[in-house]
């Protein structure tokens, strides 16, 4: 499998992560419409019973410390090394690895529930069954899974080679909602809710968030 967008998601990720974790750490920054999702889900979750939970691509971990304060039993999945001691320093009572999507270093039906908030947008079209594959893999029957994204109404793709005055490089793929549930489907997932908002403040993007569940 080519893991060139592996690589190259890591690398900018460990060069930008103080400066992002910097802006970007602090739950109560999130607007309060995707609280609620968040929120939600892990309402949901419990409802299912106890179980590990995934946050992957948890970045800062802030989320991942917000599912924990909700009672779930979560732990983080991140690409970037720096994101993850960042995380760990941030959170010590929490677990955080380095990880991929696309590979989990997981055994099967043993998850709860998975959380991946913003993370699939720097997985390549070609790469996205895998990653969906993969999370239908690791959930338990009948758990879910919340996928949070921006998207633009026809889809589209940008490529950064700078952010926060560093030079990366960095992928970003906006999905349209019905592209991405198709995918879940196609993973075996079953779409259960859709959730779109338009962009708010100095966004320029519409977010939507998926649950998928794993048939019983």
């Amino acid at each position: 499998m080519n893991v060139d967008f592996i690589q190259a998601t890591r690398t900018s990720y460990d060069t930008i992560a103080d400066a992002y974790t910097e802006q970007f750490s602090d739950w109560s920054g999130i607007p309060l419409l995707d609280r609620v999702q968040i929120n939600g889900f892990a309402e949901l979750v419990k409802e299912q019973g106890a179980g590990p939970v995934a946050d992957v691509g948890s970045g800062p971990g802030h989320v991942t410390a917000q599912l924990s304060a909700l009672g779930l039993q979560v732990f983080g999945v991140d690409v970037s090394p720096r994101m993850v001691e960042l995380a760990r320093r941030a959170h010590p009572g929490l677990r955080f690895h380095v990880g991929s999507m696309t590979s989990l270093d997981l055994p099967a039906e043993t998850l709860n529930g998975i959380t991946a908030l913003y993370s699939i947008i720097h997985v390549p079209d070609e790469h996205l069954p895998r990653a969906f594959a993969e999370f239908h893999r690791v959930l338990k029957p009948g758990a879910h899974a919340l996928i949070g994204f921006q998207y633009e109404p026809g889809g589209g793709h940008m490529h950064l080679d700078e952010r926060f005055g560093h030079k990366i490089s960095l992928d970003y793929h906006w999905r349209t909602p019905d592209e991405v549930a198709e995918h879940l489907t196609e993973a075996g997932l079953q779409v259960i809710v859709r959730v779109l908002r338009e962009p708010l403040d100095e966004e320029k993007l519409s977010r939507a968030y998926l649950v998928a569940r794993k048939p019983a």
